[in-house]
């Protein structure tokens, strides 16, 4: 394990074994409870530990009411407690709090164990709920964002696009054979995935900024990767070169330059409007081959277009 695990561990350990000695502090009944809801509630960021503390909660309080109307019907029995179970479980099942049965349902016990449910003994159990939820939240509070992992993780990822876009272009001057442009479409995706998976990490551990430009930085690479996975799929139909792959090849290479976080891509829109000018003076098609090319490098096209319109919109929609 590395050495983020062991701290994730020493964490879960220290928060619950200070949420046990808090409520022998106080005197609290089943002081141990206290610690097993503390490492139940902890999540791995800051909003979904309060999300899930507030449908634990909310939960809770359904569990007390049912379980007390139960008990009272049918006494302190097994029976009891089998009926409550049901009818909590719906509920929780209904409204998608299926972490919650487990953890509300063994305060629940605690009833059936003392054969009573009186005030004293329903104080014991809302303040260890609430001693354990809270010691997961307290246990959370120290999460920061990740800028300098996101920023890195960013670059690797546009690192590895402009490698796919220079075999692509390596494609369209010597027909290169397409196995290393998907490997590296391979290698890209799974960078991007790390990439959402950082950004929307960040997102979550800050609970009072709400800026969504690296989570949209995210989904924007990915909408052009998948553009990306579309033409590699179209070059590798292509079985003859036309004269015009050079000049698709030459556009590509001029996107792998101008390739910039913050470029929006206006110059490369212009020059792709000039370019389906000049394809439209080109020469007719001699033969069945080069049409079926020549409409193979169309689509290409088409799809470029797509892949810079997906950077241009996302540039202008960021403040």
């Amino acid at each position: 394990m590395n050495r983020e695990k062991w701290l994730k561990g020493l964490k879960y350990t220290l928060a619950a074994v200070l949420a046990i000695i808090a409520a022998d502090f106080w005197g609290l009944k089943y002081s141990a409870t206290a610690g097993i809801i503390t490492i139940l509630s902890i999540q791995s960021t800051k909003k979904e530990t309060l999300k899930v503390a507030g449908r634990r909660g909310t939960a809770f309080l359904c569990a007390l009411l049912i379980s007390a109307v139960c008990y009272k019907i049918f006494g302190f029995t097994i029976a009891a407690f089998a009926v409550y179970l049901f009818f909590f479980s719906c509920i929780c099942l209904y409204f998608s709090w299926v972490e919650a049965i487990a953890m509300d349902s063994v305060l629940i016990t605690h009833f059936l164990i003392e054969q009573n449910m009186g005030m004293e003994l329903l104080c014991n159990e809302i303040l260890i709920f609430v001693l354990g939820a809270g010691m997961g939240i307290m246990a959370n509070l120290h999460l920061r964002k990740k800028g300098e992992l996101f920023d890195r993780l960013a670059q690797q990822a546009d690192r590895k696009m402009r490698d796919c876009l220079l075999l692509m272009k390596k494609q369209l001057e010597e027909s290169a054979d397409g196995g290393k442009t998907n490997q590296c479409l391979q290698q890209l995706n799974q960078e991007l995935t790390a990439l959402k998976e950082c950004a929307y990490k960040n997102w979550n551990n800050s609970l009072f900024r709400t800026s969504v430009y690296e989570t949209e930085y995210a989904e924007m690479r990915s909408r052009q990767a998948e553009v990306l996975q579309r033409i590699a799929a179209s070059l590798d139909m292509l079985e003859n070169l036309p004269d015009q792959a050079q000049m698709v090849a030459g556009l590509l290479a001029q996107i792998e330059q101008e390739y910039d976080r913050d470029n929006t891509v206006e110059k490369l829109l212009e020059r792709l409007t000039i370019f389906y000018e000049n394809m439209k003076e080109q020469p007719l098609p001699e033969s069945r081959e080069e049409f079926e090319a020549r409409a193979v490098l169309f689509y290409v096209l088409k799809q470029v277009e797509e892949f810079l319109k997906i950077k241009r919109k996302f540039v202008l929609s960021m403040p």
